[in-house]
């Protein structure tokens, strides 16, 4: 099955126009399944694969994984199965016959304000890096953009005039998102730095004038978390989350959010629904007429 597993990923790639991240994670997922199937049957074709060998291969799985990782493993199977479905490999999906674990439902972590203001304050001085540092925090808790759509933006795709900002999100499509006043004052200070590159340069770069990876993103909270010496680990992503929090609470509609966001499905959106004790209260004794 190796074969249509790689035939499977370049479709995605290609075709789907899947982003590299999930293709290689459906890889990865697919290639655990093939190593499961070999040391259970051997070498099989994909038509000889039952739904009762994927339920085997769930039951495995629930010894040291989550249920949402389990899930991602079983639509990565469904899709495989049915992509060899249409391309005539098979005469049927097994996998349609399994059912996805639910999913535990996590409150995200977010950031209370004055902490989130702690940390996207904490780069001060006037070195590169500080400034890029400081431009990143803004740019991601102002905007609520993902650190991967961070890091894809070249300078054009902020105006700071206007504070429009335009993302590639999921599946390359694109979304407006206001950039607030504090995030565009941070970006202007560090494009000043660099001399103002053109348009299709990087918005977010290196030391050596490279695009900014992910992973620097995340070290470089890590390296204010660690000065601050005042909370939890941080990831980039958290900012999203207290971004999406901080709106909702603050009375923006959860519409609203889904769009800024740029999440498929309201359903997503709908985990920060998380409001605070104090935000319910609040609304209650306004509103209830015997309170």
């Amino acid at each position: 099955m190796k074969e249509e597993i790689e035939r499977f990923c370049r479709h995605l790639a290609i075709v789907r126009n899947v982003s590299p991240h999930t293709t290689a994670a459906y890889r990865v997922d697919l290639l655990q399944f093939l190593d499961f199937v070999s040391r259970e049957r051997g070498s099989i074709s994909p038509g000889e694969v039952d739904h009762l060998l994927i339920r085997r291969f769930m039951a495995l799985l629930h010894k040291d994984h989550r249920k949402s990782s389990i899930g991602r493993k079983i639509a990565a199977i469904r899709a495989f199965f049915k992509f060899l479905l249409r391309e005539g490999v098979v005469a049927r999906n097994p996998a349609e016959l399994v059912s996805t674990p639910k999913k535990e439902k996590k409150v995200p972590f977010h950031l209370s304000i004055d902490e989130v203001t702690a940390l996207v304050e904490a780069p001060r001085g006037s070195d590169p890096a500080t400034l890029r540092d400081r431009a990143m925090f803004e740019l991601l808790y102002s905007c609520g953009i993902r650190v991967s759509e961070l890091t894809g933006m070249n300078v054009e795709s902020i105006d700071i005039d206007s504070g429009i900002g335009r993302v590639l999100g999921k599946g390359n499509k694109e979304r407006i998102v206001p950039v607030g006043r504090h995030a565009r004052a941070a970006l202007a200070a560090y494009l000043a730095e660099r001399g103002n590159p053109p348009g299709d340069a990087p918005l977010i770069v290196n030391l050596k004038g490279g695009r900014l990876t992910r992973r620097s993103v995340a070290r470089s909270i890590d390296k204010h978390i660690l000065r601050l010496a005042t909370m939890k680990k941080v990831s980039p992503h958290t900012l999203r989350h207290t971004f999406a929090t901080h709106m909702l609470e603050a009375g923006a509609d959860l519409r609203a959010i889904q769009e800024l966001l740029g999440h498929a499905s309201l359903s997503t959106t709908q985990k920060y629904t998380h409001v605070s004790i104090d935000r319910l209260m609040e609304v209650y004794d306004k509103a209830h007429p015997r309170k």
